[in-house]
């Protein structure tokens, strides 16, 4: 998920791309050169429109890391001979609290780390405020802190009972909307393009879909018309492309683990116990037959030679 010309890249060393419309921006991406012996128009997919650079945050993350002294490592849980400390998140089902955490973190570290202030009216909270309160006069300048982030998007997932993988899927459309619109993430814009990420994921994750109505209610002041209008525009920046190969989130899945451990939000280990241990079996279990159904599904089941002659006589184990 990565770009050529990254969000995070100092001033110095990173060209200034000259604003564009989003019809122009969409354009670019939309009109493709057609071969020479094809006269038709060529369609691109949409596997072909993904970055194979890696995700944006990583980059964000470096580039702070380059210009700060690090702490030193942190005092961990490490496991003994009679303990045995694992933590309850896995890419199937990660841990939610945690997972906000590192999700919002890498929001963090897009705003603090940008390039420039690139926008789009419908994102500009001073044009479309998400409340009655009077935005500050300073709004466009003042970089939030990781914990308003956090408490924004968390408030959100418990308001809608919204799922960790739901996060990790946030910031996939988070970061392609960055990169397909040319975009930059700042304080004047953050908290709508996050809504936006948010209200997608959401309908395209989870199966029971929380509607623009319901965001509504939660956010109180924000109206239908607005949420639909931020939603379409939103879907035609991503190009409609709003599928998540595993591949994809796999990625971002162990990526946000790696910052998680780089700036000490570790995921919450506890010792393994005979009734976590159950679990695990019983997890393990399950997997093992559904893995066991699918190759049967799969494969023909091969006839050994043992079968093709009258006697049968022991196998030979080589050692």
């Amino acid at each position: 998920m990565g770009n050529t010309v990254s969000c995070c890249v100092s001033p110095e060393s990173s060209p200034k791309l000259p604003s564009r419309q989003p019809a122009e921006r969409l354009e670019e991406f939309t009109s493709t050169e057609v071969s020479d012996d094809n006269t038709g128009p060529y369609l691109q997919h949409i596997s072909d429109r993904e970055v194979p650079d890696g995700v944006l945050f990583c980059v964000c993350v470096n580039l702070d890391f380059c210009l700060q002294v690090s702490p030193g490592p942190p005092l961990k849980k490490y496991s003994s001979c009679s303990t045995i400390f694992i933590d309850d998140s896995t890419v199937s089902q990660p841990n939610l609290k945690s997972t906000i955490k590192c999700v919002t973190l890498a929001i963090y570290y897009h705003i603090k780390n940008r390039d420039s202030d690139r926008s789009l009216d419908i994102f500009d909270e001073k044009l479309h405020p998400l409340s009655k309160e009077p935005v500050p006069d300073d709004y466009a300048y003042v970089d939030p802190e990781h914990k308003l982030i956090y408490r924004f998007v968390r408030t959100l997932f418990s308001a809608a009972q919204l799922t960790a993988e739901c996060a990790i899927v946030t910031l996939v459309y988070l970061e392609r909307l960055l990169t397909y619109a040319e975009l930059d993430i700042c304080p004047a814009n953050w908290k709508r393009i996050v809504l936006g990420a948010i209200l997608l994921a959401s309908k395209v994750w989870d199966d029971q879909a929380v509607w623009n109505v319901d965001y509504c209610q939660i956010l109180k002041d924000i109206t239908v018309e607005d949420m639909n209008e931020m939603e379409r525009q939103f879907l035609e920046l991503l190009q409609f492309n709003i599928n998540v190969p595993a591949s994809v989130y796999a990625k971002y899945y162990f990526d946000l683990r790696q910052l998680a451990d780089d700036n000490n939000l570790n995921f919450p280990l506890e010792p393994l116990d005979n009734q976590r241990a159950q679990k695990l079996e019983a997890i393990s279990r399950l997997c093992e037959d559904k893995y066991k159904d699918l190759s049967k599904a799969a494969m023909r089941r091969s006839i050994s030679v043992d079968n093709l002659i009258g006697m049968r006589h022991s196998n030979a184990v080589l050692s």
